[in-house]
């Protein structure tokens, strides 16, 4: 199904911070997070159509990291009003790093404008710890698909990565960790000690280990 469709499967929680791309902005979805007394922050449309109710200040600081405007709008087009009958905030935001404008829609009107930008973008560090995931921890396929076994399943894998990372830095090692995980994997049943095993790591061994590995398209 569409990503927009997740949600009607969430329980919105009072309180609750929902951070949206702008492939979930609908109105309607969003003011059932209105109602839940629950707040919102998404990204807008460039073709969004609304009246600007008030121009807010914006504080000497906010304007400094990068907050352009603050205003209260509300929608102007029959549908959307009809969706989403409250007034709304938008803010603009350059991110400097980026290079890029950004604007905002919330239905929180009392944090800062920067703290609204702040929540937007503490959503990347999501997106790249599942990108983390994805590049360091290779999990190809869940042993279960019960929430409880996904979240096992990610969390030893997690452990595993962490407990390597911390011999490596012990012992002073200057493989990669990809490189001692592989090295670990052929020798789960070795008997020698962790430290032993891991500080005779050479080289070539790790590179001869890892060209034998069969290539599929060899077979």
């Amino acid at each position: 199904m569409h990503d927009v469709n997740a949600l009607d499967e969430i329980p919105f929680e009072s309180d609750g911070v929902y951070i949206f791309d702008k492939g979930y902005l609908h109105f309607k979805r969003l003011y059932r997070i209105h109602l839940a007394k629950a707040f919102f922050v998404i990204r807008a449309k460039v073709n969004l159509n609304y009246d600007v109710i008030t121009q807010k200040t914006i504080s000497a600081k906010d304007r400094r990291n990068g907050v352009q405007n603050n205003k209260i709008i509300r929608l102007k087009s029959a549908a959307s009003l009809k969706d989403y009958s409250e007034p709304l905030r938008m803010v603009t935001y350059l991110d400097r790093e980026k290079n890029r404008i950004f604007i905002y829609l919330t239905n929180n009107l009392k944090i800062s404008s920067l703290e609204v930008a702040m929540l937007y973008k503490s959503r990347w560090k999501i997106e790249l710890f599942f990108k983390w995931i994805k590049q360091h921890l290779r999990i190809k396929s869940f042993w279960g698909q019960s929430q409880n076994a996904v979240k096992c399943q990610i969390w030893i894998a997690v452990t595993t990565y962490l407990m390597v990372a911390i011999w490596k830095k012990k012992l002073g090692l200057k493989q990669s960790i990809y490189e001692m995980l592989h090295f670990l994997s052929i020798s789960a049943f070795d008997k020698t000690p962790m430290n032993q095993l891991l500080s005779n790591i050479d080289d070539s061994e790790t590179n001869s280990l890892i060209s034998n590995q069969l290539i599929i398209f060899d077979l």
